[in-house]
């Protein structure tokens, strides 16, 4: 059976087969403004994959032209997310600001060419200019200034002799291009600014859509792939590569965006949910930044699944956020220790086991991987149990615990409940039961059978932690009714239920689970250890998925 190749894959053969390049390199660019988020994802795996699967290389660079936005934190968050999906850069770290003399000499051999020009007018004339999708643009004032003229005047921007905003340099193109990208864009402008990479050297910065070709042909990239929104962005993209004289010019080839239904990514917003205490940080569990998906536990395989099912495409398309629950617990359900929690608890108490009593139950820890081995579950008199494993009056087909009912303790004995406690507000605090001796294990002699099995933590040795029960930041009801997750004054639709904090008993191998341990609590989902709030034998776990799903993968 033929393999199945998409677009892209197409594309990078076919140049293979022409000679139009010899080898294949890529490149993931950055702008460090921000942290990343899952969308970014997508781009990063494309680009390393592509490399990897030709032989080629992958370079890592930081788009940072605008030090308006830029911090070497967002450079050490975007380094760390990389590497952490798997995408390796090697030796092959550059940064934008690294060409700013080259790219300075580039848009002086344009001058030279009379492919540009400085322009007196502001940014508001410019725009004005421009014109629209509907009427061409027109010329500046400032476009048939001699060449002489137009060197001197953009080596005294290179000098600072001019205030923010008084010049900018423009590419000569056409002002009546049906595509407005091409009349006349602005490829320099001054900003007497500090950079975090280059200091105080320079006063004028190149524009994003002039120095992002530049980049990729400095580094010698064959293939720039890049999201659907720089398609219209392309002729010029060629027009600079072509003109400043690049003999083997990258090929620009754009495909559709990773979106995902009903969740944040625009940095406005999680900046104003940081600052408001709505969340705790860019890397709150319940975001999609990179980040917040390595702290709440997803690994990078699950989010390389992910993007493997979502398929590369120039169609654009919404994900689900059941898509990517379904990847990690995939991931996760073969690999894990599955352990005890109890998250609600009341107490069990077996009036006829001896109260000095304290036994050790070997439980397996993984059903479906033998190699997890197992562990000793400490067993006595007192337990604690789900809140809703007991009812005092049951409806039809609950088969857990309720007055005269006989069920299995994971791993342990069966119990038949006899009574129960309740507090002050009719709460029960304690259900007592009796056991069967001849029941270890979880197995009864005489061959009877009991339909329920709930698991348990023992009293004695059971360790407190904080368990983080989290549902989507955003109230999905509302945004699927309106059809957004804004409303009409650019606020979001907020769940109010989106964490639930639970005081829970862990059994005691937990107590000394290190920062991003992954387990699964039994019947209540996949955890991993907070590497932010843990603690030396007090652990928070974040629950990564629920245990159930409602997505079906596609078929091939």
């Amino acid at each position: 059976m033929a393999e199945s190749k998409h677009f892209i894959e197409n594309f990078i053969d076919k140049d293979l087969e022409d000679g139009v390049y010899d080898h294949v390199q890529t490149r993931f660019p950055p702008e460090p403004n921000g942290y990343l988020h899952i969308g970014h994802a997508k781009s990063i795996i494309l680009n390393s994959t592509m490399a990897k699967e030709y032989g080629g290389k992958f370079n890592l660079r930081f788009d940072d032209t605008n030090p308006t936005k830029e911090k070497s934190e967002f450079v050490e968050s975007i380094k760390e997310d990389v590497k952490w999906l798997g995408a390796d850069w090697e030796d092959r770290l550059f940064f934008a600001s690294d060409y700013f003399d080259k790219m300075y000499e580039c848009a002086e051999k344009l001058i030279l060419k009379g492919k540009a020009y400085v322009s007196d007018l502001s940014a508001d004339e410019i725009k004005e200019y421009r014109g629209s999708f509907e009427t061409p643009g027109k010329n500046d004032p400032s476009r048939d200034r001699s060449i002489e003229e137009n060197l001197q005047m953009f080596r005294d921007m290179k000098a600072g002799k001019y205030a923010d905003g008084e010049k900018v340099l423009r590419a000569k193109i056409d002002m009546a291009a049906p595509n407005i990208n091409m009349r006349d864009p602005v490829i320099y402008r001054v900003a007497h600014m500090t950079h975090h990479n280059t200091g105080d050297k320079w006063c004028i910065y190149p524009m994003y859509d002039f120095a992002h070709p530049l980049e990729d042909a400095f580094e010698g990239i064959t293939h720039s792939l890049c999201t659907l929104e720089f398609e219209d962005h392309r002729p010029l993209y060629d027009w600079f590569v072509r003109e400043v004289g690049f003999e083997m010019p990258p090929r620009q080839i754009e495909f559709a965006k990773l979106y995902l239904k009903n969740v944040v990514t625009g940095k406005r917003y999680i900046k104003k949910l940081v600052e408001t205490g709505v969340v705790d940080g860019w890397d709150d569990p319940r975001l999609v930044s990179i980040a917040a998906l390595r702290r709440r536990g997803f690994t990078p395989e699950s989010i390389r699944k992910f993007v493997e099912i979502s398929g590369i495409s120039k169609a654009q398309s919404t994900a689900d956020y059941a898509a990517l629950e379904y990847c990690i617990r995939e991931d996760l359900k073969p690999s894990v220790p599955r352990m005890m929690v109890v998250i609600d608890p009341i107490k069990l108490v077996i009036d006829n086991y001896p109260e000095d009593k304290t036994e050790e139950l070997d439980v397996a820890n993984n059903a479906e991987n033998e190699e997890l081995g197992s562990r000793k579950v400490p067993f006595s008199r007192e337990l604690y149990i789900e809140r809703d494993d007991f009812m005092e009056e049951p409806p039809k087909k609950y088969f857990r615990l309720f007055p005269g009912n006989e069920v299995r303790l994971m791993g342990a004995y069966f119990v038949t409940a006899t009574s129960f406690e309740k507090d002050a507000d009719g709460n029960v605090t304690v259900v007592h039961c009796t056991y069967d001796p001849e029941s270890r294990g979880g197995n009864s002699p005489d061959g009877r059978k009991v339909k329920g099995t709930i698991h348990f933590v023992d009293a004695k040795t059971a360790v407190p932690v904080d368990v983080r029960l989290y549902e989507n930041l955003i109230d999905e009801e509302k945004a699927n009714e309106m059809d957004s997750i804004y409303d009409e004054n650019g606020e979001l639709y907020l769940n109010p239920n989106s964490l639930q904090v639970c005081k829970a008993f862990a059994e005691k191998s937990l107590k000394d689970s290190k920062a991003f341990d992954r387990f699964q609590f039994v019947r209540q989902g996949f955890f991993c250890t907070d590497f932010k709030d843990s603690k030396e034998g007090a652990p928070v776990f974040n629950r990564i998925v629920s245990l159930k799903s409602s997505f079906v993968l596609p078929k091939e």
